[in-house]
């Protein structure tokens, strides 16, 4: 707390009774900055400083996720790799550019996930992290490469930041397109459970005039 000179504008020492260039009488001290301080250099010092604490405290619990689980193994990496080839034959640009370049694989569940109680489950990703959990059930239920494309797919979207029924409805929507038809997989039963999911999550897209008993959208 150093005392300044209402008259000429030095700042004196805290114990200071008057001015030492003009000899005025000093008052009460007042909150001011040493000479050659800056306070803005101060405050941005600071604000860095936290900056740097926040990016290395998520990039800490981004790497024990990675660290908790196991990584795919050659073979599950091949297979995942001919399942992103049939979505980007099919066209799906946008959703191949997350899966192909921000995307990490891993095996298992990472610390975060196995605190959660689930049912089976092929995939789970973590946002915003780009995590996708690829689970045993991936490997050994679909029936071809399409068709774990279309799991590679909603997993998509929630990279993308979407809800189960976005990455739902968008698969269900585009299921033609990436060749995921009723009449090839009607007796696959991830057919069957992701209908289930999609009916629960999406009605609407089972509950219409036209076709009152199936999709509406057949």
């Amino acid at each position: 707390m150093n005392i300044k000179c209402s008259n000429c504008g030095l700042v004196n020492f805290p114990h200071a009774s008057t001015c030492e260039r003009c000899n005025t009488a000093l008052g009460a001290p007042e909150n001011v900055a040493r000479p050659g301080s800056k306070p803005h250099s101060r405050i941005a010092g600071r604000i860095m400083v936290c900056a740097a604490v926040c990016i290395s405290a998520i990039l800490g619990f981004y790497l024990s996720l990675i660290a908790s689980a196991n990584p795919l193994s050659i073979e599950e990496k091949s297979i995942v790799r001919a399942a992103i080839r049939v979505l980007k034959e099919k066209g799906f640009t946008e959703e191949i550019f997350f899966l192909e370049h921000l995307a990490v694989f891993r095996s298992d569940d990472n610390w975060l996930n196995a605190t959660v109680a689930k049912e089976n489950a092929y995939a789970a990703t973590n946002f915003p992290f780009e995590i996708v959990t690829l689970y045993p059930d991936f490997f050994t239920y679909p029936v071809d490469d399409p068709e774990r494309a279309a799991i590679l797919l909603h997993e998509a979207r929630h990279l993308r930041g979407k809800d189960e029924k976005d990455a739902y409805e968008f698969v269900w929507r585009n299921r033609r397109q990436l060749g995921w038809i009723e009449e090839k997989y009607s007796e696959s039963p991830v057919w069957r459970n992701v209908r289930n999911q999609t009916r629960e999550y999406v009605p609407e897209l089972f509950n219409c005039d036209s076709n009152p008993t199936g999709d509406c959208d057949e």
